[in-house]
């Protein structure tokens, strides 16, 4: 067996025991699915109770203020989702969004009349750029991403303030067509969320129907196992931190567009943000489990956490104290599925020997 093939640690020996696997889902992947549902249930669950205390939470326009708020914190899930799943954290994104909506801004004063898809595309090329410098000092420097990307933190958030030296980037200052990108509905539904759901979309795919994202996980479940195995440790790794950077580009590019009001703060500390979404979402911060539709979730549970409690008026204490029960919660269940696949194996083993 080689960790080439497709799938988790489990997924792979149940491949190993029996042929007819290939076309079942694997043990884990039916655990996650089971999360996910969970994770549904109880958005349903928040959303109702929240309803029935107050019968404005899903006026129309209640519902599009979520969307909006969840749109870019899912985009910037999904890509720390790549990042973890290979057993590594992005601290980053945080800055790397407020260096790229600062950005932004600084092109459309530069030149009035330039096209907002082009702003689009070179923030996203920026995030990239800056995913890469994570990459490569990863790769080069042979230290933890958590070590790297806490500097690039405040390396790139250092740039930013430099180059703001304490300006502020209106409304007034940017194309209404670009403006509009952030506030703009099609069918009622934002056209912020719709871009992040395309985005999980790809991604999610990509994770699910691609070796390359296949050996994402074997990489995050065991990278000695996956280098000895012919996987493309380094290019793998280096390639999901740009991939990080690129989406919170993306993200960077698209908080611009609904804010309007840019500085050099923007953006600060959402890094813990994220990573929470992609935990309560089922990533296993250990890596090699995990999916981009869970994290998705994870993001949009914690945005309707916040604004539940703020309908309920409720002291915004317990939003953190919620969100840090959650992340406890999802660790521990982490570990003890761990625990339990360990324990499948080690049956499988036995009976086959």
């Amino acid at each position: 067996m080689s960790l080439t093939d497709t799938g988790t640690p489990d997924d792979l020996a149940g491949r190993h025991s029996s042929g007819d696997d290939r076309r079942r889902p694997g043990f884990s992947e039916r655990l996650l699915a089971v999360r996910e549902l969970s994770l549904l249930l109880a958005l349903g669950a928040l959303v109702l109770v929240t309803t029935l205390r107050n019968d404005r939470f899903l006026t129309g326009q209640s519902v599009k203020d979520l969307l909006l708020g969840c749109a870019i914190l899912v985009i910037l899930a999904v890509g720390q989702t790549l990042v973890i799943v290979t057993r590594n954290v992005d601290l980053s994104v945080g800055s790397i969004l407020g260096l790229v909506a600062f950005c932004t801004g600084s092109l459309f004063l530069a030149a009035p009349g330039l096209p907002w898809p082009v702003a689009l595309l070179l923030g996203v090329a920026l995030g990239a750029v800056c995913g890469a410098v994570n990459g490569g000092l990863i790769a080069v420097a042979k230290v933890p991403a958590l070590v790297i990307t806490l500097g690039t933190l405040y390396a790139f958030r250092g740039i930013d303030y430099y180059w703001a030296s304490g300006r502020q980037i209106n409304a007034a200052d940017m194309p209404r067509s670009f403006l509009r990108l952030g506030n703009q509905t099609v069918l009622g539904v934002p056209v912020l969320f719709l871009i992040a759901v395309v985005v999980v979309a790809v991604v999610g795919y990509y994770l699910r129907a691609y070796r390359g994202g296949r050996e994402l996980y074997a990489i995050g479940s065991e990278p000695s196992a996956a280098r000895l195995s012919g996987i493309p440790v380094g290019r793998r790794v280096f390639a999901v931190f740009v991939a990080s950077g690129a989406l919170a580009g993306l993200a960077g590019v698209l908080y611009a567009a609904r804010f309007g009001t840019l500085d050099a703060a923007a953006g600060t500390g959402l890094e813990l943000q994220v990573v929470a979404a992609a935990v309560v979402g089922g990533v296993a911060i250990f890596g090699g489990s995990g999916s981009a539709y869970g994290a998705a979730l994870g993001a949009v549970l914690l945005t309707t956490i916040g604004s539940s409690l703020a309908v309920l008026r409720i002291d915004p204490f317990w939003q953190q104290a919620v969100v840090g029960a959650l992340i406890l919660a999802a660790i521990g269940l982490d570990r003890l599925l761990a625990l339990r696949t360990a324990a499948r194996l080690r049956g499988r083993s036995a009976r086959g020997a």
